[in-house]
């Protein structure tokens, strides 16, 4: 089939059309519509069709910020470990304990040469037009690419069955221009099993 086939080809109405929508995302307009639709009838949890469109909605993400003591290029040197309400009833304590620690066991090897490394540079920039710094910027990028990995590996192990997605993500600081790195966990959309394709 080429390309002019493909144009010619109707694969007529589409019934609904499905979205994710997070609450954060939602125009006011959306909202009323989801609002009087879901108020008006039954429906399943979660998902709300509204003219032809079949809205899933998902909690915003939780974020975990860095409280270590040191940051190098927005990288913290530990992640705050406290449980947080919003994951109750979909993962174990525990496990998400053992998550925290292993992240944090990667930076609490890794931040304290980076910092050494980036003391170094800063020393050394002048004479070496700035390639002393090449090392730091090499072994953050390498940490960030550690972490992404375990996260990935953890998410495919326990997360991702549970519904939820780790996540490392950068986001600028409240009020100023710096950016940091962040542990977002997200919450995956529900499949619609009842629904068919």
């Amino acid at each position: 089939m080429e390309m002019d086939d493909i144009d010619e080809f109707n694969l007529g109405p589409v019934e609904a059309d499905i979205r994710v929508v997070s609450p954060s995302n939602v125009s006011y307009e959306a909202e009323d519509m989801i609002s009087e639709a879901s108020s008006s009838g039954p429906h399943v949890y979660g998902e709300v069709l509204v003219d032809s469109l079949l809205v899933t909605t998902v909690p915003d993400p939780i974020r975990l910020r860095g409280v270590g003591g040191s940051t190098v290029f927005g990288l913290n040197s530990k992640f705050e470990d406290e449980f947080p309400s919003q994951l109750t009833g979909k993962v174990a304590p525990e496990e998400f304990q053992s998550t925290i620690h292993y992240v944090n066991i990667l930076l609490l090897k890794s931040i304290p040469f980076s910092v050494k490394y980036l003391l170094c540079g800063c020393l050394c920039c002048c004479c070496t037009l700035g390639l002393s710094l090449g090392p730091v910027f090499i072994l953050n990028k390498r940490i960030k690419y550690q972490i992404r990995k375990l996260l990935d590996m953890e998410n495919h192990r326990l997360y991702n069955k549970l519904g939820l997605n780790w996540r490392l993500s950068q986001e600028q600081c409240d009020g100023t221009n710096l950016r940091e790195y962040v542990l977002l966990i997200e919450f995956l959309p529900k499949v619609p099993l009842h629904r068919p394709d």
